[in-house]
């Protein structure tokens, strides 16, 4: 190689031949030499400083070459500089940069757009400082005149305002003002360019600007404005699709600059929702969803809704070239194709989370006009509701009521429109919902496989009525589901299982009674479907657990479903990633069947156990461990780990007693992947829930991993890890409180700052931090309550927001043990202490209700003087109604006394205060009887001083009639 030398570096003959004859060899594909072996001289060529130079010149000067080598060691070259460039000394970096800036304006477009796309790279990794030199370059070739150097430049340009739009709009040291200011009133004449690349070259570069809305564009919106009209019929389909995109940005983004010029907008869009090329309708079609959701009058578009509606249902229509329409005939019996097995991913475990995503394993749902208008109409039934259907419904009718081979295109789309309108009409159409669901019924044995599929679909969306409202048709559209689930086409297969996965989500126990014949029908399927729809079967098989919970456990059912799964489980290598789907149907099939799974469970544990070892000594050594690396093997195990611990409850123990899962699981909770250790903390909090023993001897370690994720720069960034790390400190702290009391208050100076900005974060950690507070302050109040001033205020309005269960019981003992050590400490946060209170709709466990019973009467006896009327006239009336008698707390209970005696500590009054309240109506005998012997009542306070601590000490006393000193 040449030594290393300035701009006036230049190449030896011998080594640019070899480098030449490589890349040759390289890209020819009559070439009988090894690619592997050449590529691997290449890459070692690349060690040589100077490699990048050959790469350059080759590309910028070899004219004798052809235009592929050319274009090869340009993309080699971008290629190396991703990796290299800052590691090259500057006098290299000077020669590539002076090399390519001539390429711009070559005549082969090829070479310009490959010199473009490694501008940008040089660009992303020096930025505009580094490169003074280009914004000048680019000016004096998109003011050129020549059409191959503006089209060179704004390649350039349209490349870097795509991939790295930020540098443009930067103040850059000996520039006058910032490049995006230079370029963008070149970007606008160019829009009334009289050729075609350059005004959509242009228009594109400007629309990447949108989001950033630099000042220039701000300023400049009515210009842009003009230019969009101006394109708004462009020749050039590529032009009219940006224009377009432009206004779907800006009415999702800057709805504002629009306002004015809104029906000229919706006008175009209606126009061009027409337009004889797709991908324009389909971009015009976007508008429609974009609008709906922008802060603009729904009544802006209502006027066009009679227009609108039919143009969405004719492009609803399949298109006769639609890809759809071939991939439909394919016979279930077939093998999938390698091209249908999409990659699969596991999604972690998140505790608390209620509204996980579907994994949408699709490969026919390819975005089209006809999936869009669909999506748009789904969106504008649920903004006008049943307002559209008079526009509606004659077309789907006339649609439905065609007949013959030829018309079935449109009785599918019709089929489509009655389950894009299920949700946001069904007031309109539940009166009629019996006439269309027996409607819909027959269509599922229609010739047609693509009627039979989408006839699937929309039985599934009304699925929540057709359960609710009549037994015989709930049977007539199961077993017609069932019955395309065995269908011999792939198409319906997959529409009929994911079809009944909704339906089974709806009935949940409703299907108990039907679990024969559905296990059969399932299991039927699980033996005759290809790889591909196979993993939708375990889906349905997991969906159906799921619904039906324990009434799984049946000998006659588990005879069905049992022996199929385990011989594929057996069948299965540890390898092989159809694992994925199985460990996940294992899963929901252990939780479901709870202690009944433990017959299963010994192979299945040490199975997962067997995977994650195998997949952590593969992630050091791939050769010794006979495997790949891959962390989804390692999260599916430990998930179905959860769900065994979770069904098997204290049946676990003698699983985890004999095995290494301990330390296998620290090393998880470690992982560098936040997948393992999202799904690694989940299973640490269901192991603390039943065998916290078992964890005891390395607790501590679990404990600082698990407080370590939620002290992290990056917590935004892994909330799911922080989310299930909370909460297993939380099982943990309840479990073994005395080895969880040295990391209480690192957990805690955690917590709050979540709780004081929980706008920042989602609502499961915030609910989990606030329950995890609440346990620490249960088992630890002393260590807690000196600081609950700090986060009073923000911790109940979390704790407000949690919905009723064992959990925020958990939590609201923790509040009453801070207020029982420390009262004064929660008395600035009063108001928003009943207001968490009043929070519940119930609280079910006694002894959670009486303790926050004590609280209230105990700061109601606290504060005299009118303090707690000022406290109740700050709360809303409904708190008050939940805080008072008949409410949620409501404490009278029939035919009780609550003898209330309240600590006055640190207040300067009497120690103690005693309350008769009678449980009684407020009739005048109650009121009197409430008051006789009242006096006579602080004789017996001193028998009672010994045993009321610090908070309320509440005594419950059987009415019989007597006076309050009677009954002390």
């Amino acid at each position: 190689m040449a030594a290393a030398g300035s701009v006036s570096w230049q190449p030896q003959e011998e080594g640019l031949k070899e480098i030449c004859g490589l890349l040759e060899q390289q890209i020819s594909p009559y070439s009988s030499a090894d690619k592997s072996q050449i590529w691997q001289k290449l890459q070692h060529y690349s060690q040589f400083p100077d490699f990048n130079n050959y790469l350059v010149f080759i590309f910028a000067r070899a004219e004798g070459k052809s235009g592929e080598i050319r274009q090869a060691a340009g993309l080699l070259l971008k290629n190396n500089l991703r990796a290299a460039y800052k590691l090259m000394s500057p006098a290299h970096q000077q020669y590539i940069k002076s090399e390519l800036l001539p390429c711009l304006g070559v005549a082969d477009k090829h070479i310009r757009s490959t010199v473009g796309t490694i501008v940008t790279v040089v660009v992303q990794l020096g930025g505009i400082l580094g490169w003074p030199e280009l914004v000048q370059a680019l000016v004096s070739c998109l003011d050129n005149g020549d059409l191959n150097h503006m089209e060179g430049a704004m390649d350039a340009l349209s490349k870097i305002c795509e991939d790295i739009p930020q540098v443009l709009d930067s103040d850059v040291p000996g520039l006058a003002e910032r490049p995006i200011n230079i370029f963008l009133p070149r970007l606008f004449q160019f829009f009334q360019s009289p050729h075609a690349t350059l005004r959509k070259l242009s228009l594109g570069s400007v629309n990447e600007y949108i989001m950033l809305m630099p000042s220039a564009l701000y300023t400049s919106m009515d210009k842009y404005l003009q230019g969009l009209f101006v394109l708004a019929n462009d020749p050039a389909a590529e032009v009219r699709k940006l224009v377009c995109g432009a206004f779907v940005q800006l009415i999702e983004l800057h709805p504002s600059f629009l306002e004015p010029h809104l029906k000229n907008v919706i006008e175009y869009i209606l126009q061009v929702n027409k337009d004889t090329d797709e991908e324009v309708a389909l971009e015009a079609c976007e508008f429609w969803s974009a609008y709906c959701d922008a802060p603009l009058p729904y009544e802006n578009l209502r006027e066009y809704l009679p227009r609108l509606i039919p143009i969405l249902l004719s492009n609803m229509v399949y298109a006769d070239d639609d890809e759809s329409l071939v991939d439909a005939e394919e016979d279930g019996s077939l093998p999938d194709r390698d091209q249908d097995l999409k990659p699969r991913f596991h999604t972690s475990r998140l505790h608390g989370s209620d509204d996980a995503e579907d994994d949408d394993d699709d490969s026919y749902n390819i975005w089209n006009l006809r999936k869009c208008s669909a999506a748009a109409l789904d969106v504008l039934s649920n903004v006008f509701g049943d307002e559209i259907l008079p526009t509606l419904m004659p077309i789907i009718q006339a649609k439905l009521s065609a007949r013959g081979d030829e018309t079935w295109k449109d009785r599918e789309a019709a089929v489509l429109v009655l389950g894009a309108i299920a949700e946001g009409c069904i007031n309109g159409l539940y009166p009629h919902l019996s006439e269309i669901v027996a409607f819909l019924i027959p269509l599922l044995d229609d010739k047609f496989a693509l009627i039979r599929s989408i006839s699937c679909w929309t039985l599934s969306r009304f699925s929540k009525y057709i359960v609710q409202d009549s037994v015989e048709q709930f049977d007539a559209v199961l077993m017609g589901l069932l019955r395309r689930i065995l269908d011999t086409n792939k198409r319906v297969q997959e529409a009929a299982c994911s079809a009944f996965a909704t339906l089974e989500e709806e009935a949940a126990e409703e299907l108990a009674p039907r679990l024969e014949v559905i296990l059969q029908h399932l299991m039927c399927a699980f033996g005759k479907y290809q790889k591909r729809n196979l993993r939708i079967v375990y889906d349905a098989i997991g969906t159906l657990a799921d619904a039906v919970g324990e009434k799984l456990n049946e000998p006659v059912y588990l005879e069905i479903l049992m022996p199929p799964l385990i011989a594929k489980w057996e069948q299965v290598s540890n390898s092989d990633k159809d694992l994925f789907p199985l460990l996940e149907c294992f899963t929901s099939i252990a939780q479901a069947l709870g202690p009944g799974f433990f017959q299963f469970a010994q192979p299945v544990f040490q199975r997962c156990i067997s995977i994650i070892r195998t997949q952590q000594f593969a992630k050091v050594d791939p050769a010794s461990a006979g495997a790949q690396y891959d962390k989804e093997f390692i999260v599916c195990s430990l998930d179905l780990l959860s769900g065994l611990t979770e069904g098997l409850h204290s049946g676990i123990e003698s699983l985890v007693s004999q095995s290494s899962l301990r330390d296998l699981l620290l090393q998880c909770c470690m992982d560098e992947s936040s997948d393992v250790r999202q799904s690694a903390f989940a299973l640490l909090g269901d192991l603390a829930k039943v065998c916290p023993v078992h964890l005891q001897p390395r607790l501590s370690e679990f404990l600082d991993v698990a407080a370590n994720q939620l002290n992290t720069p990056k917590l935004k960034e892994t909330i799911a890890v922080a989310n299930n790390a909370c909460w297993a400190i939380g099982e943990l702290a309840i479990k073994v409180p005395q080895e969880v009391s040295p990391f209480v208050m690192t957990v805690i100076s955690c917590l709050v700052p979540i709780l004081q900005h929980r706008e920042g974060f989602n609502k499961s950690l915030v609910e989990n931090s606030a329950i995890t507070l609440g346990r620490l302050a249960w088992v630890c109040p002393d260590v807690v309550s000196p600081h609950m001033e700090h986060f009073m205020q923000s911790w109940c309005i979390a704790l407000s927001m949690i919905r009723d269960d064992i959990e925020k019981e958990d939590a609201f003992r923790g509040l009453c043990a801070m207020v029982r050590t420390n009262p004064a400490g929660a008395l600035s946060s009063l108001v928003f202490v009943c207001k968490a209170i009043a929070s519940w709709h119930e609280i079910r466990g006694e002894e959670v209700h009486s303790e926050v019973c004590q609280v209230l009467h105990g700061y109601k006896q606290m504060l005299r003087n009118g303090e707690w009327e000022q406290c109740m006239s700050a709360l809303e009336p409904p708190v008050k109604d939940k805080l008072s008698k008949g409410g949620v707390i409501g404490i009278q209970g029939k035919d009780e006394h609550t003898i209330m005696i309240f600590p006055r500590q640190n207040m300067g009054f009497l120690p103690y205060l005693i309350e008769a309240t009678l449980n009684h109506d407020d009739t005048d005998e109650a009121k009197s009887s409430s008051c006789v012997g009242w006096p006579a009542a602080t004789d017996k306070v001193s028998s009672f001083q010994k045993a009321a601590c610090k908070l309320p000490f509440l005594v419950k006393l059987p009415w019989n009639g007597t006076s309050v000193v009677n009954q002390l």
